[in-house]
């Protein structure tokens, strides 16, 4: 009984100390000391906002919001490459240069907004999004 109750002490104190300090935001705990999106992390419904545009597949739309962020807006993930991919949609920082004045997309909406395009220059597709063999596979359809 105190082995385990050592080993979840153990657990719990190299949590605090290696643990996210970006609030569980950032997807795999290796962001660097700023939080762009904050510490707070803001799930929303995937399904209303992928459904503000009715010319993309919804079902698509959806499982990469999934894949990407699980609907946390605020998720970030800090690249090797020194980028960064934001929000809902993890935008990656090279494309939110063109498609929100540079800004961080971390509103669900300002980032929804450069998905489109993204998804745009994407031939109308999700393609462009490192997950999206991942929604084929799930969804048994071809979403980029």
């Amino acid at each position: 009984m105190h082995q385990l109750l050592a080993s979840v002490l153990i657990i719990a104190i190299t949590s605090v100390i290696n643990g996210d300090k970006c609030g569980q935001n950032c997807l795999y705990s290796d962001c660097p000391s700023t939080c762009p999106c904050g510490t707070t992390t803001n799930y929303v419904s995937a399904a209303s906002y992928c459904s503000q545009y009715t010319d993309w597949n919804q079902q698509c739309c959806e499982c990469i919001v999934q894949a990407e962020s699980e609907g946390n807006a605020n998720a970030m993930n800090y690249n090797g490459d020194e980028t960064w991919d934001i929000g809902l949609l993890q935008i990656n920082q090279r494309n939110f240069a063109s498609c929100n004045s540079g800004k961080y997309p971390c509103d669900p909406q300002q980032n929804l907004a450069c998905a489109r395009k993204v998804w745009q220059w994407g031939g109308r597709t999700f393609k462009l999004w490192a997950t999206v063999g991942q929604c084929n596979r799930k969804l048994g359809k071809r979403c980029g």
